[in-house]
């Protein structure tokens, strides 16, 4: 059977990609991905404010091509009005959204959002955390990547995000994460792998080096490969708080994780209620409490969901 023919739309984030990509990868299609840019007025309107016309945005490119598209699945907010407008000129097009599109829920046939958002619809499905693109059977393959980087059997992977609107990232917010890692780890004869994020600045990696030294194996640069090899080492993973998706991704291995905190910049509602479900699942603790392993249902929800949507699809 052919497969289906999906666009993924989103505005270039590591969460948002590695949604769409999960979304597109469990439901078996053929994918592209085009990173969608607005006119610099149109990126900072709501959704709701916007008008659906392609004169909000820099490239038009993907909405004049004659492809014969069957799905498109888009994330993020800039994705909102490019994906409405496709869905207008082609309404065979089956469209599905991840997060809140904060329109009209009817402007899509299918939308999925996280469980701590209580976003409700007859259209909605919630997933338990972020839908992502890493998988089991990505994770073993990866082992032997890193495997020569650590003397140690006893591993400790540090997933670090980056500043956002929630979190700064300050030095002595690091310094204190890296000390809780050194007391709780380190010193119980733990090795440290630290994988940087695409938001990871620089100085934070450079930091991680002077501050572990010689206990650790520290990649320098985006690195898939290390960071699903870092995933199937661990005997624990750190994660910092700043990204759901990470924390949901870290999720896939079964390992324990730890969530590193930092005090927030304004109100982190959703990222609470985000720790308190992971919590209730018994898939993280926070960093701090005691080094012991404990076990979970692994779980991917990217596959639950598209075995509802394929369902859908066939109807």
């Amino acid at each position: 059977m052919e497969k289906l023919k999906a666009l993924l739309l989103t505005e270039g984030m590591h969460g948002m990609i590695s949604q769409v990509e999960g979304m597109a990868k469990a439901l078996n299609t053929e994918f592209s991905h085009k990173i969608v840019r607005l006119g610099f007025l149109w990126s900072l309107v709501p959704p709701k404010f916007t008008p659906i016309s392609d004169m909000i945005l820099k490239d038009k490119i993907y909405l004049t091509k004659k492809e014969n598209l069957d799905l498109i699945i888009s994330c993020g907010r800039k994705s909102v009005i490019p994906s409405i407008l496709l869905k207008k000129k082609n309404k065979k097009i089956f469209s599905i959204h991840i997060q809140d599109p904060k329109v009209n829920l009817k402007n899509f046939d299918v939308i999925i959002a996280p469980q701590h958002d209580n976003l409700i619809g007859d259209n909605v499905f919630n997933s338990k955390g972020a839908i992502h693109y890493i998988t089991e059977s990505e994770i073993n393959k990866a082992k032997l990547y890193l495997i020569d980087k650590i003397k140690s059997k006893k591993v400790v992977s540090l997933i670090l995000g980056g500043p956002n609107k929630y979190y700064s990232f300050n030095k002595d917010q690091l310094i204190k994460i890296f000390n809780e890692i050194k007391s709780n780890f380190i010193t119980k004869g733990y090795a440290v792998i630290v994988i940087p994020s695409i938001r990871t600045p620089k100085m934070i990696i450079d930091l991680a080096i002077k501050e572990f030294g010689a206990d650790s194996h520290v990649v320098n640069s985006v690195d898939k490969q290390a960071y699903l090899s870092a995933l199937a080492l661990a005997t624990n993973i750190v994660v910092t708080c700043d990204s759901t998706s990470m924390i949901s991704e870290a999720a896939t291995s079964g390992k324990p994780i730890f969530v590193a905190h930092m005090k927030p910049k304004k109100n982190n509602y959703r990222f609470k209620k985000f720790f308190q479900l992971f919590k209730e699942m018994g898939v993280t603790r926070d960093l701090g409490e005691q080094v012991e392993n404990w076990t979970y249902n692994k779980f991917n929800e990217a596959e639950r969901i598209a075995a509802i949507i394929t369902s859908k699809l066939k109807n």
